[in-house]
């Protein structure tokens, strides 16, 4: 058993500096709560499609933004998945990373199933992978891969093995969305909960809070509702809703028995998943 952190926090479109200083400091207090694996938004550097990204992006590993967050995962002992907007050559991408407590980069993903509005800013994907830890086997998606078709990139990493899929999220909504008529988050319930039942798994989606100033969704509001959902398919954790809620949300993720290497999957997943994955 080990216990997971998601942060939901603040992020500012464009202020790289207090962001990351935002991160590093709920890094330090999840640690002290006893948390062993900290899960952050996605984006959280910059803002989603903010385009400071243009300047001010930098690289993973070695960039500002990476080296902190590694400095912090060293500096606490502790797992750190975060998503980062980054730049390798003349490209941007919407990645994320999962740190160990040694400050190294074991996983480094790019955002496969970006919203269409986003692909003038940010490239496309082209990585998918899971490591074994201590803990468990991790594997990174980010926010909107959760529903590609046929929930096919976390199904691909359910299949690589993965016990635990961590995802950086912005999971935003206009401005005058009243979350008492339409509650928010049946989208995400309803992709995680089939793919984390048929394999059992887990599946963390952590959303950062606050108004996007900039881009495509500008003047809308990301507002929480950070998501754990367990093998049985159900929410095991919701987090509060407003682009004021930044809280950080604790959760106890026992070990899940797996089938043995070389059972078929199709022996584990319901008909039902089955012909909904077809069908979509």
């Amino acid at each position: 058993m080990f216990k997971l952190a998601l942060l939901q926090l603040r992020v500012d479109g464009g202020a790289m500096e207090s962001n990351l200083r935002r991160a590093e400091t709920g890094i330090a207090t999840a640690a002290a709560a006893g948390a062993q694996v900290v899960l952050l938004p996605e984006t959280l550097n910059l803002g989603w499609t903010h385009r400071s990204a243009l300047r001010e992006a930098d690289a993973i590993p070695d960039g500002d933004a990476c080296v902190r967050l590694r400095a912090a995962a060293q500096r606490h002992g502790v797992y750190v998945c975060a998503g980062l907007v980054e730049r390798a050559g003349a490209s941007l991408y919407n990645a994320a990373v999962l740190i160990d407590p040694t400050g190294v980069v074991r996983l480094h993903h790019r955002k496969l199933n970006e919203l269409d509005l986003a692909h003038d800013l940010y490239a496309q994907g082209d990585r998918l992978a899971v490591v074994a830890t201590p803990l468990a086997t991790f594997g990174v998606m980010i926010c909107a891969d959760a529903f590609a078709r046929g929930q096919i990139v976390s199904r691909t990493l359910a299949l690589m093995g993965a016990d635990v899929i961590l995802s950086p999220c912005a999971w935003a909504m206009p401005a005058d969305h009243d979350q008492t008529r339409e509650p928010y988050g049946a989208l995400w319930r309803e992709n995680y909960g089939p793919v984390a039942r048929d394999f059992r798994l887990w599946i963390a989606g952590c959303s950062n809070v606050g108004p996007i100033n900039d881009g495509p969704w500008q003047g809308r509001n990301c507002i929480g509702c950070s998501l754990v959902v367990g093998p049985d398919g159900a929410p095991a954790l919701t987090g509060p809703y407003g682009p004021d809620a930044e809280t950080m949300l604790l959760i106890d993720i026992p070990p899940v028995p797996r089938p043995a290497r070389g059972t078929a999957w199709e022996n584990f997943i319901s008909p039902e998943s089955a012909q909904s994955s077809i069908q979509r």
